[in-house]
């Protein structure tokens, strides 16, 4: 399955090509590298240099290069929500808009199953990043628990709350390493209808906890079987840097549909450029809904 978006008001992918893409955030230009945009561009040279915001890498060494007059950070409106768009030192900006897909399927499954359960449905989302699922969540009507080791990023993801008026909704903002933390919930006996997950092939909790995909992959699902409810509802699998193919989170998943039926679908995350029917990759996705 290829899931893709297309234009939107204040998104779009205006070209891409030689390993870098051209993306329009609101009325701004950003170039930015992209290893999987091995093709040639098709817009002239002169509309990527004009970029308002262009992420250099020479070597080791990285950089952004800013016009005079551009902000620091601004706000777009995205998927129904509104997103701070900031520029890192790691080439991320706070969003990435193939996701779009996943917040929409997130937003249905509630939306339509939460007259199912007695109380609210009870979601956790692991790596989450600047929250995009999480507000998906919280629009839909359910309550969640928010984990990131990465203090920025769950600051950035509260902002992204606040912004789109959901700061009132039911959410446990927690600055923690993953693995640790659900084995803490699973001793305080937690429980969650959902799980979302984006875990990195790389990277370090905040007390410098390290992880490994190759080496904790299977830990962590272990444990995200420990916290799920006796009434699951779905269960989400992405991956930008994993390497992995996506059947290998599908294949994660089958002990789900073997015990409660449902569906499971997985496959790519793309980007359609808005001038032409190129399909830029983005990443990989396993996903299986409660029927």
């Amino acid at each position: 399955m290829i899931l893709k978006i297309t234009k939107q008001k204040d998104y779009e992918l205006l070209d891409s090509g030689n390993s870098e893409k051209l993306e329009r955030y609101g009325e701004f230009i950003f170039s930015r590298p992209d290893k999987e945009a091995l093709w040639n561009k098709k817009l002239d040279k002169k509309i990527w240099d004009n970029a308002n915001y262009k992420f250099i890498r020479n070597g080791n060494k990285t950089k952004w290069i800013i016009k005079n007059g551009m902000p620091k950070e601004y706000k777009i409106n995205f998927g129904n929500f509104y997103f701070l768009i900031k520029p890192t030192s790691f080439k991320h900006i706070g969003i990435f808009p193939e996701q779009l897909s996943n917040w929409q399927w997130i937003e249905n499954a509630i939306k339509n199953n939460k007259d199912k359960y007695k109380d609210k449905i009870k979601v956790i989302n692991l790596f989450a990043y600047t929250g995009g699922a999480t507000l998906a969540c919280l629009q839909a009507g359910a309550e969640v628990c928010h984990v990131d080791g990465s203090k920025n990023s769950v600051f950035w993801a509260k902002e992204n709350a606040d912004i789109s008026g959901l700061k009132d909704k039911p959410v446990r903002w927690m600055i923690e390493d993953v693995l640790l933390f659900l084995k803490r919930e699973i001793k305080r006996g937690r429980y969650y209808d959902a799980i979302i997950m984006d875990p990195p092939s790389f990277g370090h909790g905040p007390k410098d906890e390290l992880w490994k995909i190759e080496e904790d992959f299977l830990e962590l699902m272990k444990l995200c079987q420990q916290v799920l409810s006796d009434n699951p509802l779905f269960f989400l699998i992405n991956g930008y840097t994993s390497g992995y193919s996506a059947i290998v989170y599908e294949n994660n998943l089958k002990f789900l549909k073997e015990k409660f039926g449902g569906e499971i679908e997985s496959g790519e995350l793309t980007i359609k450029e808005s001038n032409s029917d190129r399909l830029l990759p983005c990443g990989i996705f396993a996903r299986w809904l409660r029927k």
